[in-house]
C-alpha cells in the first residue's frame, strides 16, 4: 500500500492508473498493437485539446476520428467506455476507503453518517429515547423503478462487482506474491469485461426488469439493511456495555423497500396482472431463499450442547416439536429446533410460491401462517441464548435474521400500482354505462362525478358483472386490482399497499380508484361510508395522488383539502391508514413543463401548502418524491435535499424513487449501498427532529424574506424556458435533430416506450428520455435553463437599486438552504456542460437558420446563467468548494469528449444512410453504425454518471 498522508487523492489515482494499464494490456493482447496505438493516439489528442483548447487540435481530433474504420470505431468507443466504467468503480471504492480511514483515525464522523446525525441530535439536547420514539412511527422507503436510463447489462455489472471486490482486497496488507495474484485476477476480470458484449441485443421485458431489481436484494439489501438497524440500535444505546447482557430484539421496522416494477402501468402496455403476479412471486421466492439459507447456516452455528449449558423450557418444547430424530443431535436443542423451523419455512415457501425451495430434505411440517410466527420461533431461540450467557452468539447471525424477517416479511418489498387518471376514468365510465347507472360519465361536471362516486362507494351492489364482456383496457384494469387483492391475502397487506394516480387533477380522479377497489374486493362495500362500518386497519390500498405539472402542483393542496374533508375519506385515513395520507410529487414532468427553477419552487410551495392542509385536519403527511438521476429530475444529493425540505414535510415519513442507472450506482456494491441508505436514514432523523417550532419559525422568516424574490425569479425563468421549448417555432425539429433522442428510443434499455404517443411533439415525450438526450449532447438543459434570464430580469426590475438586489441574492444563497441547494445542484450540472461539443451536435440540424437561431438562444442563456451563478455565489470557478467532484469531472472529460465526437459522426452517417424516407439503404453498414451509436450512449452515460 502507498501512503497517502500528504495526498488523499493518491490511492484513487493509483487505482485508476492500474485499471487503465490493465485495460490497455487486454486491448493490446486482444485487438493488436495497431488498434491499441489508434486508441492511444485518440486519447492523447483528446487530452491535448481539452487541456489547451487549441482550435487546430480540435480540427485534428475531428479529422482523425472521421478516418476511423467501423471496426476501429467500435474498439475506440469500447475502450473509452470501459475506461470510464473502471474509473467509476475506483471512485466508488475510494469513497468507502475515505469513510473507513476517518473512522480508523478517530476523526469527526463523516457528514451524513448515522454516527454524525446521532451526535448532532444529542448535542441539540435530543435523547436516544426520543430518537427511538420517532423511529417507532417512521417510514423511510426507497422505491425501485424500471425507468429506462440504465444502459449497462447485468452481465457487465456483475463483473464490475468483482473488480470492486478485488480493489478492496488490495487495500489490505499483502505479500508481493499475493499482490501479483490479485493483479492477475483483476486482469482476468477486465479481460472478461472486454470480451463481453456491452449492449443488450433485445429489449428488456418486465420479467427481465424484475430479475435485475432482485439482484440488488441478494447483493445488498437483504444483508445491509439489518446491519444498518443493528448499527443504529447501538448508537441509540439499546445495547448496554456488557457483551453478555441481553441482546435487544429487532428495532421496529422503519426502513423498508418499495418497487414499481411489475405494477407501474402508466404508459407501459407491457405491465398487467400477469407481471404483477410474477413480481410478487419472484420477490417472495427471493425472501424465502434468503431465510432458508440463513436458517440452515444457523443450524451449523448453534451447536450448543445441553450437556454443557441449559436451554429455556420454550426452546426445549420448540426442539421437541421440530421432528428431528437424529441421535447425533439429541443433546443439541438449538439445532433440533432449527430443523423444525427449516421444515416449516420450506412448507411456507411451497404454500405461497408453489416451489420447493429447500436446499436440503425437510420433513413434512405445517406452514407458518405468516412471517410473525416465523419471527416468534426465532425469538424463542434468541431469548434462550440471552438467558444462558450466549448473547454474543445471537449477534453473529440470528439478530440480523430476526431484523430481516421484520423488515422484509414473506413479500420482500411493497409493490405500488400506478396508472394514469384518464385510464381509471375510462374504466369507470364503461362500468357505469354497462351497468345502466350513468350512460356518459365523461360528460359530467366535477361536482356530479364526486356525488355519483360517493353513492357508488356506499352502494353494496357491484357495477362489474362476470356475464358482461368489457373492453380490453377495462378487463386489464379490473384484473390487476383483483390480483392485488389476492396478493394481499397470500403475502400480507404490505405486499401491495399503494395505488398511485398519475396526472391527478381533481378529487374524482382519486375517488374513482376507491370505487375500483370496491369492485375488485379490496374494499368491502359501504366500509367508511356515513353510517356504514368503519374500515379496518390496513384495509384496501392507499390512494396516492401524483401531482406532476406546474398547474397540478399549484392545485394539489386544494384538491387534497377537498378529498380529506369527505366523510368516507376521513374514516379511511383514520382507521385503515393510521392517520397517514401520502402525496406524491413529480420532479420530472414539472421540470419538463416549467423548467428547472420553476419546478423546484413550485414543489417547495406545494409542500408548504400541503403541510398546512394536513396540519389543519390533524392528518400526518407522507411525501413521496418522484426523483430521478439528473438534477433536472430531482437528482443530486438525497441527504442535502431532505435537509432542505420545508419544516413539517418529513416528520418521520418519506418515500422516494430510485431510478435507472442511479440504482446500480448506489446499490450494486454492498458497502456503497449501506452508505446511501445511511445517508437517507440520517437525513430523515435530522430533518424530523429538527422540525421544532423554532426551526419552523426560522423557515417562515426566510420564506417571508425571500419568497417574493423567488416568485419573481420563477415567473421570469418559466417565461424564458417555455418561450424556448414550447413557443419557438421549429424547436421540436431542432431537438429531435440535435440530440440522439431517436437513437436512444431504439436502445434495448427498458420495457417502456420513450413517448406516451407516437407524435413528434415535445408534450408527448416522456421526461426521462427528454433529460437523457440533453445529457448526451452535453447541454443538460433541464438542469439550468431559465436561471440566467431569471436573475438578469430580477437585477433589472427587482426592488431597490442593482447593488441592493445583488446583495439580496447573495444573502439568499448564504442563508436559505432551499436556494443554496438549488444553486449547488445547478453548479454540478453546469460543470458537465460543454458548449463547444454541444455546437457540434447542433450541426446535425439540417436547416441553418433554425440551427443558428435556437442554439444561439441556448448559448446566450448559458452565458447569462454562468455569469449569474458567479455573481450570486462569489465563486469564479465552478465547484471551487467541491474539489473532489471538480477533479473527478476534469479527469474524465478528456475520455468523454472523443465519445461525443464519435457519436456525432456516427449519427450523421446513420441518418444519412436512412435518408428522408427513414428506410435503411445498407442494412449491414447501418447496423454497425447503430451499434456504435449505442456504444457511445453507454460510454457517455457512464462518464457523466447521473444523466438519466
Amino acid at each position: 500500500m502507498t501512503s497517502s498522508h500528504h495526498d488523499p487523492d493518491l490511492p484513487l489515482r493509483n487505482d485508476i492508473r492500474l485499471l487503465g494499464r490493465l485495460l490497455g494490456d487486454v486491448i493490446r493482447a486482444s485487438e493488436g498493437t495497431g488498434v491499441f496505438d489508434t486508441i492511444e493516439t485518440v486519447r492523447r489528442m483528446a487530452v491535448r485539446f481539452r487541456r489547451d483548447g487549441n482550435a487546430t487540435d480540435g480540427r485534428a481530433l475531428e479529422k482523425r476520428l472521421k478516418q476511423l474504420t467501423p471496426d476501429e470505431v467500435n474498439s475506440v468507443v469500447r475502450a473509452f467506455s470501459y475506461y470510464l466504467h473502471l474509473a467509476n468503480i475506483a471512485e466508488d471504492r475510494d469513497q468507502n476507503r475515505r469513510r473507513r480511514a476517518s473512522l480508523l483515525q478517530q476523526e469527526a464522523p463523516a457528514r451524513g453518517s448515522l454516527q454524525d446525525a446521532v451526535a448532532r441530535l444529542r448535542a441539540a439536547g435530543i435523547s436516544g429515547a426520543r430518537m427511538r420514539q420517532l423511529l417507532d412511527d417512521t417510514q423511510i422507503s426507497p422505491v425501485l423503478t424500471a425507468h429506462p436510463t440504465e444502459v449497462q447489462r447485468k452481465s457487465t455489472l456483475d463483473v464490475h462487482k468483482e473488480i470492486a471486490h478485488l480493489l478492496q482486497e488490495r487495500d489490505l496488507p499483502h505479500s508481493s506474491d499475493e499482490t501479483f495474484e490479485q493483479t492477475l485476477a483483476l486482469l482476468g476480470r477486465i479481460a472478461t469485461l472486454w470480451q463481453t458484449r456491452m449492449l443488450r441485443n433485445s429489449r428488456l421485458t418486465v420479467a427481465d426488469e424484475i430479475e435485475n431489481a432482485l439482484s440488488y436484494y441478494r447483493s445488498t439489501f437483504l444483508a445491509v439493511i439489518p446491519q444498518l438497524y443493528g448499527h443504529l440500535s447501538r448508537l441509540l444505546g439499546r445495547e448496554l456495555g456488557d457483551p453478555f447482557g441481553p441482546h435487544p430484539g429487532p428495532l421496529k421496522s422503519f426502513l423498508s423497500m418499495g418497487s414499481w416494477i411489475g405494477g407501474d402501468r402508466d404508459g407501459n402496455p407491457n405491465v398487467d396482472a400477469g407481471t404483477l403476479d410474477l413480481a410478487l412471486l419472484r420477490q417472495s421466492i427471493t425472501a424465502f431463499e434468503y431465510y432458508l439459507d440463513e436458517t440452515h447456516a444457523l443450524g451449523a452455528e448453534l451447536s450448543m450442547s445441553a450437556l454443557l449449558t441449559p436451554a429455556s423450557q420454550a426452546l426445549g418444547e420448540l426442539a421437541e416439536r421440530g421432528g428431528d430424530v437424529s441421535e447425533h443431535r439429541r443433546d443439541e436443542p438449538y439445532r433440533r429446533a432449527l430443523v423444525g423451523i427449516y421444515a416449516r419455512l420450506a412448507a411456507s415457501a411451497r404454500t405461497l410460491t408453489g416451489r420447493d425451495l429447500a436446499r436440503r430434505e425437510a420433513a413434512p411440517a405445517q406452514a407458518y401462517a405468516g412471517p410473525g410466527e416465523f419471527a416468534a420461533d426465532l425469538g424463542v431461540i434468541a431469548d434462550s441464548l440471552n438467558d444462558h450467557h450466549a448473547a454474543p452468539v445471537a449477534r453473529l447471525r440470528l439478530s440480523a435474521l430476526r431484523q430481516a424477517v421484520d423488515v422484509f416479511g414473506f413479500h420482500l418489498a411493497t409493490i405500488d400500482l400506478r396508472q394514469s387518471s384518464d385510464v381509471h376514468e375510462r374504466t369507470l365510465a364503461e362500468l357505469l354505462a354497462r351497468a345502466g347507472v350513468e350512460p356518459d360519465y365523461g360528460r359530467l361536471d366535477e361536482a356530479s362525478r364526486v356525488a355519483l362516486l360517493r353513492r357508488e362507494l356506499a352502494q353494496p351492489r357491484p357495477l362489474a358483472s362476470p356475464w358482461i364482456p368489457y373492453s380490453e383496457e377495462t378487463t386489464r384494469e379490473l384484473a390487476i386490482f383483483r390480483t392485488a387483492a389476492e396478493a394481499r391475502r397470500r403475502f400480507g397487506p404490505q405486499a401491495v399497499h399503494h395505488a398511485i394516480v398519475s396526472h391527478t387533477e381533481t378529487v374524482s380522479d382519486l375517488l374513482e380508484v376507491l370505487v375500483l377497489q370496491k369492485e375488485t374486493g379490496l374494499i368491502p362495500p359501504d366500509h367508511g361510508a356515513p353510517g356504514g362500518t368503519p374500515p379496518s386497519e390496513g384495509e384496501g390500498l392507499m390512494v396516492v395522488p401524483l401531482f406532476e405539472t406546474i398547474p397540478d402542483l399549484a392545485n394539489g393542496p386544494g384538491i387534497m383539502a377537498q378529498f380529506l374533508d369527505l366523510p368516507e375519506v376521513k374514516a379511511r385515513v383514520r382507521h385503515a391508514q393510521r392517520g397517514i395520507q401520502e402525496v406524491m410529487l413529480g420532479y420530472s414532468d414539472s421540470n419538463k413543463d416549467g423548467g428547472f427553477l420553476t419546478s423546484n419552487w413550485s414543489l417547495y410551495q406545494a409542500e408548504r401548502a400541503l403541510v398546512e392542509v394536513f396540519k389543519a385536519r390533524k392528518i400526518r403527511l407522507r411525501l413521496f418524491h418522484g426523483r430521478g438521476g439528473t438534477v433536472g429530475r430531482g437528482g443530486g444529493s438525497s441527504y442535502d435535499a431532505i435537509l432542505a425540505q420545508p419544516p413539517g414535510t418529513v416528520a418521520g415519513q418519506i418515500r422516494l424513487t430510485e431510478q435507472g442507472e442511479v440504482i446500480q450506482s448506489k446499490y450494486k456494491d454492498a458497502d456503497i449501498g449501506r452508505w446511501h441508505l445511511e445517508l437517507l436514514t440520517a437525513a430523515t432523523l435530522e430533518a424530523s427532529l429538527a422540525d421544532s417550532t423554532e426551526s419552523a419559525s426560522a423557515e417562515d422568516a426566510l420564506f417571508a424574506r425571500y419568497g417574493q424574490t423567488m416568485d419573481h425569479l420563477s415567473a421570469a425563468a418559466m417565461r424564458s424556458y417555455r418561450s424556448l421549448v414550447y413557443e419557438t417555432p421549429g424547436f421540436a425539429e431542432y431537438f429531435f435533430a440535435s440530440t440522439p433522442i431517436s437513437e436512444i428510443a431504439e436502445l434495448n434499455i427498458g420495457s417502456r416506450p420513450a413517448s406516451r404517443k407516437a407524435t413528434g411533439r415535445i408534450e408527448d415525450l416522456r421526461a426521462i428520455p427528454w433529460g437523457f438526450s440533453w445529457g448526451q449532447c452535453r447541454l443538460l438543459l433541464p438542469g439550468w435553463y431559465g436561471m440566467g434570464s431569471a436573475i438578469d430580469d430580477y437585477l433589472r426590475h427587482g426592488e431597490g437599486n442593482r447593488r441592493d438586489r445583488v446583495r439580496h441574492l447573495q444573502a439568499m444563497a448564504r442563508e436559505w438552504p432551499f436556494f443554496r441547494t438549488l444553486l449547488s445542484n445547478m453548479e454540478m450540472v453546469l460543470a458537465k456542460t460543454d458548449l463547444v461539443i454541444a455546437s457540434r451536435y447542433a450541426q446535425l440540424v439540417p436547416e441553418t437558420a433554425l440551427r443558428k437561431r435556437i442554439f444561439g438562444r441556448i448559448s446566450d442563456e448559458w452565458t447569462l446563467t454562468m455569469n449569474a451563478l458567479r455573481l450570486v455565489t462569489g465563486q469564479r470557478q465552478l465547484l471551487a468548494d467541491n474539489p473532489s467532484l471538480a477533479r473527478s469531472i476534469r479527469d474524465r472529460i478528456a475520455y468523454i469528449d472523443p465519445l461525443n465526437h464519435l457519436q456525432i459522426e456516427l449519427i450523421r452517417r446513420y441518418r444519412a444512410d436512412r435518408g428522408k424516407s427513414g428506410r435503411i439503404r445498407s442494412a449491414p453498414a447501418s447496423g454497425r453504425t447503430q451499434n456504435g451509436i449505442h456504444l457511445t450512449i453507454n460510454g457517455i452515460a457512464a462518464g457523466l454518471r447521473n444523466t438519466g
